[in-house]
């Protein structure tokens, strides 16, 4: 195939059309006419080979072969758009770039706030597509280009993988104001005793309890699991289980939960970026990193202050 008889223009309407599996929106989501979309989708087939999008009773269904185009396509536009934001002075003000960031709920609802009120001002243009995988697709998808940045704690990773701590926690025991336990020194026998809400999305998540615990031959009575840390606040402030989270979240959004120090040895840890060495001199990542950093330090600052 000779790539001079192509228009690459092309790739920029099958992205919209594989996203929007419609034609009249992913021609308003690329500013092109319905006429327009509906030509290049024509042209595509043909290039293609393929329908790529059939009208079906429930709208436009992708074919496989479509579905199997999305990530490939969108990693070349997005490999594009950094080769020319890297190519010129790179304004964040005027930038239109979208930046893939994989970060848990936990770590959204820390650093989301402080971060948009920056774009606001800063970057008004430029985009988030965040995500939230376990920590090994997590190192895959850095590896892959998938994704341009992870915040995360303890990923095991290469030396092609680069990182940067941001904040420092530590886990705490969470429960109701309301729990028996709340006015009682909390013991390992009393806190084990309890029913327990756990968060989890992969085995390594207990890592600062269950590994902990196993040491000790003892084992969490878990009587709910979930992958969201963002629902364990309403949950205790409504049941009687305990919980283990992470000490700025629950300061954040602990209303009427306390918490208290865990009954046995379990380290702090740091909260951390992480990015491929491909990205690290890479003007908007840069830029990123220097204002999730920023954001960073605030958190940091103000929970020092409130221990004095």
């Amino acid at each position: 195939m000779n790539l001079r008889t192509i228009d690459l223009n092309l790739l920029v309407a099958l992205d919209a059309l594989l996203t929007e599996r419609h034609v009249t929106r992913a021609a308003a989501k690329v500013c092109l006419s319905q006429p327009a979309m509906s030509n290049a989708l024509k042209r595509l087939r043909y290039l293609l080979q393929d329908d790529l999008l059939i009208r079906t009773s429930q709208g436009m269904e992708a074919t496989p072969r479509a579905l199997e185009l999305i990530e490939p396509v969108r990693q070349i536009l997005h490999q594009a758009e950094r080769l020319l934001e890297s190519a010129m002075f790179f304004d964040p003000y005027q930038s239109t770039m979208q930046l893939r960031l994989r970060m848990s709920d936990v770590l959204e609802y820390l650093l989301l706030p402080g971060l948009f009120k920056i774009l606001e001002k800063e970057a008004p243009k430029i985009r988030l597509d965040i995500t939230h995988i376990s920590p090994i697709d997590t190192i895959l998808a850095l590896e892959n280009d998938q994704i341009d940045l992870a915040i995360s704690m303890d990923l095991n990773h290469s030396s092609t993988i680069k990182s940067e701590d941001l904040f420092q926690d530590r886990m705490v025991c969470v429960m109701s104001e309301t729990h028996p336990l709340s006015k009682e020194k909390l013991t390992l026998e009393n806190f084990l005793a309890q029913e327990h809400l756990k968060v989890s999305m992969s085995p390594i998540d207990g890592r600062y309890v269950d590994t902990a615990l196993s040491k000790l031959g003892r084992f969490r009575n878990v009587s709910v699991n979930t992958p969201h840390w963002l629902v364990v606040p309403q949950l205790l402030r409504h049941s009687s289980m305990i919980s283990v989270m992470s000490e700025h979240l629950v300061k954040k959004a602990g209303r009427k939960l306390i918490y208290k120090e865990l009954p046995f040895d379990s380290d702090k840890f740091n909260w951390s970026m992480y990015w491929h060495r491909r990205n690290d001199a890479t003007p908007a990542q840069c830029w990123l990193r220097s204002k999730i950093m920023e954001v960073a330090h605030n958190i940091q600052f103000a929970n020092e202050d409130s221990k004095k």
